[in-house]
């Protein structure tokens, strides 16, 4: 049976690169995983991931003085193969074929994912800077050693938000979806059906979102969102309904079928102890559309505490709530204001 990405990481560590940083530095302390991009980091990998940047890929974290140097000795004393896997390829966003150990400090592969430092106090604006699949490329990998215990560190201060900064995104989620609601109807009920998919697409997108909010689970990007959001214990539940959303032919359907998630996404939002209502849905005036009562947000919203959360500005949220621009959502620095 053929590895997966991290099973293949993890021997090729053990047997190769272990071996020869440890003769070379015994005692040192470094820490080695498979994080960063790729699929195999999510254990979500297979045949059809092999055609580009899969193989031999490892992160190793060394003291800054020692990075350039491990490099260099990796370099000349790593093997051409193994396992039946070239060491040295190029990948897409670097041409050159050379080993794929990719070394640095734990910090530095920690700001290079996030855009912001996690060894240093992060406030909230820094949390809303950070995307979920960036999260999970220093989180979401499999660790097979640390010595130095600075990874671990990391990575336990990024489980997950503060409490009112969670409290601040979930709210957004439901103002998000209280906004385009009732377009689903409105445009189905002017024969714009394109129209209404488009609306009922975009807000299964919303709910597939907001079910990792409400379960404290980073979500992935786009790719592996529909994945991720099946696996989950409670709003997982809400798939079905999501489903008919998006495969209705009818724009009372595909309403329905969002009516019903959002209410499963309700009772789970109950179960984990965030403050919700009844009913998050309600008629939307007198026309035959329904809509996201406005209680459905102000309940989250008005339960935060924290002043520097209170000020934000309602409805914008975290980067990936605020904009879906790929360039954006997958470069840290662009999602960070410039500095004077």
């Amino acid at each position: 049976m053929d590895l997966t990405g991290a099973q293949l990481s993890r021997s090729y560590f053990q047997r190769v690169v272990r071996p020869l940083v440890e003769a070379r530095w015994p005692g040192l302390p470094y820490a080695a995983a498979r994080l960063g991009s790729g699929s195999d980091v999510l254990g979500l990998d297979d045949a059809m991931s092999r055609d580009h940047d899969w193989g031999l890929r490892l992160d190793l974290l060394v003291p800054a003085t020692l990075v350039a140097t491990v490099d260099r000795h990796l370099a000349e004393h790593l093997p051409e193969t193994f396992a039946a896997h070239p060491v040295r390829f190029a990948t897409t966003w670097d041409p050159v074929i050379r080993h794929r150990v990719q070394i640095q400090t734990a910090r530095d592969l920690a700001v290079t994912r996030l855009g912001v430092d996690p060894t240093a106090d992060l406030t909230p604006a820094d949390w809303l800077s950070v995307t979920g699949q960036a999260v999970l490329e220093v989180t979401g990998g499999v660790v097979f050693a640390d010595h130095a215990g600075e990874l671990d560190g990391i990575r336990q201060r990024l489980e997950w938000y503060p409490d009112d900064v969670w409290r601040h995104v979930v709210a957004t989620d439901w103002a998000r979806l209280a906004q385009e609601l009732p377009f689903v109807g409105r445009t189905g009920e002017r024969g714009d059906e394109l129209g209404s998919r488009v609306v009922a697409a975009r807000l299964v997108g919303v709910a597939l979102h907001l079910g990792h909010l409400l379960e404290r689970r980073w979500p992935p990007y786009a790719k592996w969102l529909g994945t991720s959001f099946a696996g989950l214990a409670r709003a997982g539940s809400a798939t079905p309904p999501l489903h008919a959303a998006v495969a209705a032919g009818d724009w009372r359907d595909r309403e329905q079928g969002l009516v019903d998630a959002l209410r499963q996404l309700s009772r789970v939002q109950a179960e984990v102890g965030l403050p919700t209502v009844d009913d998050p849905v309600a008629p939307f005036w007198d026309r035959p559309y329904r809509g996201v009562r406005e209680d459905a947000v102000t309940v989250v919203s008005d339960s935060i505490r924290d002043p520097a959360v209170l000020v934000l500005p309602r409805g914008v949220g975290a980067a990936e709530q605020w904009s879906d621009n790929v360039d954006l959502l997958t470069d840290s620095h662009r999602r960070r204001p410039p500095q004077a």
